[in-house]
């Protein structure tokens, strides 16, 4: 078995949780096949005995509790060291928008250390171990394993050998800025909704073209925010 492409090391207060949503799938797979590795480790283990082992009150009062600084830096420099990190990322609803551009970019990494976050947040003072936080959307969930799953779901599926065509990534939604083009299968009728013509021409580079509209079009209509984006980087391609 080949060394694994990607290291992935998860500390949270629900191990269980993120070990079941990585047993399936394209990810279940992956490290069934020994190209991803995903590590869990139960935050409980670093409390060092502490009356308030987790989260405690707020300075200042209000709603909630806050995970205390002592685990999480315990836990952070405990993991860190065993398996060196090459990023580490907080889940948390304050972090940067996460997206497909950003996958991209953490699947170049080779380690990666993800904290789940919980109750009202974390301590201010641990926000320094971390290089970036991120959320999964403008929503609050109990937790960050959700959250920790979609990275790892994203990003894994992306490292080099875990999806069946390596060109499977380039042609879904949000590469290159577009939402992903209409599927069809077979029959070619059912309940009397027929295949467009043109995917059973032949015409690879008529189905190109068609594709690319029937993109751009459901790109428009569902979330026009996104053409600017593609555009510009039609653009770009055009002046080069």
């Amino acid at each position: 078995m080949t060394a694994p492409r990607l290291h992935f090391d998860v500390i949270t207060l629900f191990p269980e949780l993120v070990e079941a949503g990585t047993e399936f799938g394209v990810i279940g797979r992956a490290r069934q096949g020994g190209l991803l590795e995903v590590h869990t480790h139960q935050l409980r283990d670093y409390t060092g005995g502490s009356p308030h082992p987790i989260d405690d009150a707020p300075y200042g009062g209000g709603p909630g509790m806050v995970m205390r600084p002592e685990p999480v830096y315990a836990s952070v420099e405990d993991v860190a060291q065993s398996c060196t990190p090459s990023r580490r990322l907080l889940m948390t609803p304050q972090g940067k928008r996460f997206n497909q551009e950003a996958a991209a970019r953490l699947a170049g990494e080779s380690s990666i250390l993800i904290f789940c976050g919980r109750y009202e947040g974390v301590d201010e003072r641990v926000r320094s171990l971390f290089d970036e936080e991120l959320s999964i959307g403008d929503y609050v969930l109990s937790g960050g394993e959700l959250g920790a799953l979609v990275v790892i779901d994203s990003v894994g599926r992306l490292v080099p050998g875990v999806l069946g065509s390596e060109d499977s990534p380039s042609q879904e939604s949000f590469s290159g800025g577009l939402l992903e083009y209409p599927h069809y299968t077979r029959p070619a009728e059912f309940r009397g909704m027929t295949v467009p013509s043109v995917l059973t021409s032949g015409n690879h580079a008529e189905i190109d073209r068609w594709r690319h509209e029937q993109a751009t079009a459901r790109t428009r209509a569902r979330r026009p925010d996104l053409l600017a984006g593609a555009t510009s980087e039609t653009d770009e391609d055009d002046e080069g």
